[in-house]
Order: C-alpha cells, then structure tokens, then sequence
C-alpha cells in the first residue's frame, strides 16, 4: 500500500464541517479543497477561529461528538477516510497519519518515561518487538538532535524543557515513518531560538523519511521557510491558494494583502510607513455576512456585486502554479499600488532621562534540592547581573532575549513585585529598587503601568469593563467623584478605540486584542510614565497585532510615555523600538540603538537571534546559525562568559578567554556597547545576517 500509490497524499475536496450545538448548526468549514502531493509540505494560515485546525480535525477523523462532515470527502492515499470503520482508522492514525499539537504536554503521559511512550507505537502499529523498538526509539530521539539520547530516554517527561518535550512529541510522530505529517502551530510556545531550531529539524526529516506535510500556522514567515505551498483561510474558507513564491511575490486575494500589511517586513517604519490593520472583526460562523465572508473589512468591496453572489467561487490565476484565488475583483484591482489611508507621523524626539538602572542585581536563594524542599545548602540564582541603562520620554526601549534570560524578573524589581538586591533604579532620581509595592506611594505606583501578555489572565471575569477601568481610577485618587471617573473611563475607552459601550460588557463577551485593549486602557489610567509591555502581543493574531501596537504608538505620542517593550519577536522589535538591549542569562550582552543592534558588528548571540527570526519576504536572504543545547540554568551558570557554552565565534579568541572571564563592557560606537571577548579585527569582520535582494 506504501509504495505503489502514486497520486496525492492527501485530497480534500469542497470539505464542509459543522458543530451541531442545541440552538443552531454552526458551519465551521465550507466548501475546502486542498491536495497534499508525495513529499510535499503545505502551509495553512489564517486568523484565529478561520478553521485551520477544525481541517487538521476532520482529516484525523476526531470532531467530537457534536462536530461532523456535511458535505464534500477527505481522501488520504485515494482512500475515503469518512467511510472508514473505527477498526481501519485506528491502523491509519499513529501509523500512516500522524499529528504534532500546540502544547507538547498535552500529548505526552505524564507518569511514563520517554522510551515506553516511544516504543508503543512500533509495537502496536507495526508489531515489533521490544529490543527492535527501543533501537528504533534511541534512532529517533538522535534525529531530532537531542543531546545523550538514552539519559532523555529514561527521563520523565517533567524532566525536560519546553523545547525537547517538543522534539519528543515530534519523534513520537515519527516512529512509524508516517506518510502524513499535520502540524498545529507546533512552535508557537517556543523562543525563536528553539523555533528556529524545531523548524530545521522538521524540513531535514521532512527530506529523510519523504513525509508529506500540512503545517498549520498563523505566522507567515515560519511557513515561507518550511513549506512549498500555501494555502489562505478566512471565516472557514480557503481563499488563496499557491506555490509559496506566487502567493508571497504575487497575492491575488484582499485578505492575503491585509495579512501581509499588518506584519513587520524589513523597511517597515513606525513613523513614514506604518503597518495597517484589518479594519472591523472576523465573522462569527453563524453570522457571515452574504457574499464575500471578507467584503466588510475588504478596501475593495463593491457594494452589489461583491455582496450579490451567494458563494464567490474561486478563480485560476493565469500563468502560476495552481494559482487560485476567490475574489470577483481580481484584474480589477492594482495590486501594486501602496496602501491608502496610511498617516506618516513626526519622530518624537527623547525628551529628558525618565529612568535610570544602575549596576542592578537581582538574586534568589533557593534549596540545593529545591525540588523536595529540603533544607541545609542554599544556591543562589543569578536572575539578574549588573544591569544598566537609561530610558528617556517618548522613547521605546526594547528588551530581548530567550525564556529565563532575565527579562521578567528585572520587571518585576521595577514594579516593585520585587525588591533588588544590588545596584539602584532611579525614577525621576528617586530610588525605587528597595521599596516593595505595598510600600510605594499612589504616583509612583501610577507611574510604572505594566500591560502582560495574556490578557485573559488579567481581568476580574466577574467585573464590567468599565467597573474596572473605574477601579483603576479609584486607586489612583483620580477626580472626587464617582461621575468624573465614570467620564474618565469613557475617555480611556474612546483612547485605545473600543466603542463606549463596551463599559457595560463582562471580560468574557471581549475577543483577544479587545482584551489588551483594556488591559492598555487601566495601565494608563492613572496617567503612566512608564509602560513595561511584557510580550503584549505575542498572543494575538497577527491583524490584531498591528492595531494593538499602532495603538501603543499612538497614545507614547500623545501622552510621552516612556516603552519598555519586552519581547522575543526581533520583527516587531524592528519596527517599534527606539533602541535594543539584548539580555542573556542575567547579562546585558549588547546596548543600542534599533539601526546599531541589527547591523554588524553583533554579539554573537544578538546574531543568532536575528538568524533565527522567520520572515515573510521572498526577497530576504538569512545568514544561517542554528544555536546548539539549551540556555544554561541560573542556578549553575558557566564560567566566565555567559554565552561560551553555546557560542560559534569562542575559537576565535585564543587562550580560553571565553571560559574564565566575563567579558567587559566594550563600547564599539556612540552608544552603542556589547560586552565581549572578541577583537576588533573579529567585530570589523562580521557580515549582515539579513540581506534583501535587490529587486
């Protein structure tokens, strides 16, 4: 059956699946066709809720109870997988099609080692035996590049990091040479490093095993870099579908336009060329509109014709690759032609030094043996080293750097969650590093606003939108009455654009960005100086992005606040920051400007997160460094430089430098400092990691 098939691997065709609730069918998926050829990969993006995964759902034949298939097939080898029996499905999942999710842990047994996880699936699917199974499990687990195969494969699941539970889950997929790979934004927990890293190791074993692919994601950049073609959908539809290189260099579709206008690309500016968000909301699936699903966000609709039609069918691009689009205004439009509507705005210019860190330290006892709470030695983690910088009005500051280097815990000292234990911070020239929230004054406290990244977790579910806002005044001593804060409120809601009457509404009846909204709305409420912006976006869908941080850019312009914008996502770092500090556990490693920090010379670490930033432009040529092991534990960290332990360039610097000293502080232009051993023949000889071809 494996070898003398020869058609598509997987064939969907007008596939529609519903969810049947007590009240009304909900439509999901309508009318969706895609083909999954021998050794091909095929990306799947879209906004959150436009049925990407509902697909990869109906091709593992797993809805649920109250999902179904109304209409059209699933063929996997020429075979219909929704005529199959339980019995047949069971021999195709596992074996012949295999699924890679979201969250690792919610695939892996949690009181199971790694090899018995592993050494199931030849042994149910394909009837080895134990010996035979465990070779192949210790094959595997060497394919995707874990280090000391047999100590993980005696290893529980808890033992490992985020990163390598990841690897594990895709070995487990792999174990029976799958034909079939679906993976569900199976990076997006990641830090781009290890993204970087996961994504690699999928296109080689992609190559090795001659696995077909349907990879399902919402970020454009990561699908360029691992697949052939790619298909778009909006509210349940496929709605442009192509080679990667048509669809990227030649999109025929509005909403592929508006996708890629609303993500940070190279040359993008905050000030002459902003990004432009997708007006409006996403459909609701029993709520779309007649016509064109995107006609009301759409800049081209044309009202009759575009909302005339009950289905706008899809249409053949002449000249490309399977090239299709569904759009009624396809050679109408100009598709070259720069967006309208976009408002360049003035560079504020930094005004006076709002904070200043100076030689801050902040470090944990814990238990040698923390994990059992035993008492006797101590260890310290070093969460944060002698961090220094300043950060001046109206400039955004951004801070960098993998999960555990440090990035949070020196947010939190500022907030005051925390107290310092070394160095100070300067608010106005007042010290703030010791005094403990509880014990700070009403403006101090308004002044340091933070908005965090998950904004579910941030509103009291049982509390209006406006009560909370209100709240926020309340603690905040503004005006002497309930009336005044009420008008207030109102005024913060008209500030981050949610209509007035969203005051009346509970958290639960908010989508995601509307969410950040508010948490943005309550952070400046008592008129923040400075803003820590924890990954504010990082949980958004890439749309909503853009409006979020236009959003932030506007209200920094208007009121001078100070940005301290955390982040791991280098694009929209690009885009947004004033200047860049680049962190690794505990150390700032490099100090900049924007321009000075993504040019050379770099840290060498600043140079493998730049190459490992995916981006959605066919033009975009990458210098390729993937970083080997994990960043080390705070708790042990590694003598003298932070970064020896993974570093490309420690050869270069002779006598073992690298593993006895931290490096000083080396400054290699105005403003511009990276702490490093290298020389500066070494630095002068760096090459660009990103380059753009010309046109």
């Amino acid at each position: 059956m494996k070898d003398d098939y020869d058609g598509p691997i997987l064939e969907i065709d007008n596939l529609s699946i519903s969810f049947f609730t007590r009240l009304r069918e909900i439509p999901a998926v309508m009318d969706f066709s895609v083909k999954v050829q021998p050794g091909e990969a095929v990306g799947l993006v879209g906004e959150s809720g436009c049925g990407k995964s509902t697909v990869a759902l109906g091709v593992m034949q797993d809805l649920g109870k109250n999902g179904r298939i109304v209409g059209g097939s699933i063929r996997f080898k020429g075979r219909n997988l929704n005529e199959m029996s339980q019995e047949e499905l069971r021999e195709i999942r596992g074996s012949e099609i295999a699924m890679i999710y979201q969250e690792p842990m919610a695939s892996l047994n949690p009181a199971m080692k790694v090899a018995q996880q592993l050494m199931e699936v030849p042994m149910i699917h394909k009837g080895v035996g134990k010996e035979d199974a465990y070779a192949r499990a210790l094959q595997v687990v060497t394919d995707v590049k874990l280090p000391d195969p047999k100590r993980i494969l005696d290893s529980y699941p808890h033992q490992l990091s985020g990163g390598q539970q990841q690897r594990i889950v895709i070995a487990l997929a792999l174990m029976a040479e799958p034909a079939l790979l679906i993976l569900d934004e199976p990076t997006t927990a990641l830090d781009v490093t290890v993204e970087a890293a996961v994504v690699e190791l999928v296109k080689e074993l992609g190559k090795k095993y001659g696995t077909s692919m349907l990879f399902i994601s919402h970020n454009l950049g990561l699908v360029l870099e691992t697949c052939d073609r790619i298909c778009v959908m909006y509210s349940g539809e496929a709605v442009e579908t192509g080679s990667i290189e048509d669809v990227f260099d030649e999109m025929q579709h509005p909403y592929t336009q508006a996708l890629f206008r609303s993500i940070p690309l190279p040359g993008a500016d905050k000030n002459a060329s902003p990004l432009v968000a997708i007006p409006g909301n996403f459909p609701l699936p029993h709520e779309r509109p007649p016509g064109c699903n995107f006609g009301p966000r759409c800049d081209y609709f044309e009202a009759g014709r575009c909302d005339a039609v009950e289905r706008v069918p899809m249409s053949k691009i002449p000249g490309n690759d399977r090239h299709n689009s569904r759009c009624l205004r396809i050679e109408e439009i100009d598709w070259a032609a720069p967006p309208q509507n976009v408002k360049s705005t003035e560079k504020p210019a930094p005004g006076k030094v709002v904070l200043k860190m100076d030689e801050l330290k902040k470090y944990y006892e814990v238990a040698a043996n923390a994990l059992f709470g035993s008492s006797g030695e101590k260890k310290v983690v070093k969460a944060n080293e002698t961090l220094s910088f300043e950060a001046r009005e109206s400039e955004t500051l951004a801070i960098v750097g993998e999960s555990g280097c440090g990035k949070s815990t020196f947010a939190k000292v500022l907030m005051g969650l925390e107290t310092a234990t070394g160095g100070q911070i300067l608010l106005d020239n007042r010290n703030i590093e010791s005094t403990p929230i509880e014990k700070r004054d009403t403006k101090t406290i308004a002044d340091v606003q933070m908005v965090f990244q998950n904004p579910f977790d941030t509103l009291n579910p049982s509390m209006s939108v406006g009560r909370q806002i209100m709240r926020a005044l309340e603690i905040f001593d503004f005006g002497d009455s309930d009336s005044a804060r009420r008008e207030e409120m109102l005024r913060l809601l008209d500030l981050v654009k949610l209509p007035r009457a969203f005051a009346e509404r509970m958290p639960r009846q908010l989508s995601g960005g509307q969410k950040q909204r508010v948490g943005i709305a309550r952070a400046f409420s008592g008129g923040a100086r400075i803003v820590v912006a924890d990954e504010p976006v990082s949980a958004l869908d890439v749309s909503v992005q853009a409006a979020v941080t236009d959003l932030l850019m506007e209200i920094q312009r208007e009121q001078k606040t100070t940005l301290l914008f955390i982040s791991h996502d280098l694009s929209i770092v690009r885009y947004l920051s004033d200047r860049v500090m680049v962190m690794y556990l505990g150390h700032v490693v490099e100090l900049g400007s924007t321009d000075q920090v993504f040019s050379p010379p770099y840290h060498p670490y600043t140079e493998a997160l730049l190459s490992a930033v995916p981006i959605a432009d066919t033009r975009v040529k990458k210098k390729h460094i993937v970083l080997e092991g994990d960043i080390p534990s705070a708790m042990n960290p590694p003598p003298g430089c932070p970064f020896q332990t993974r570093c490309g360039w420690k050869d270069k610097v002779p006598g073992g430098l690298c593993e006895k000293e931290v490096p000083p502080v080396r400054v290699v232009a105005d403003g511009h400092q990276i702490k490093c051993h290298l020389s500066d023949v070494d630095f002068a000889n760096m090459e660009p990691v990103i380059q753009i071809a010309a046109e």
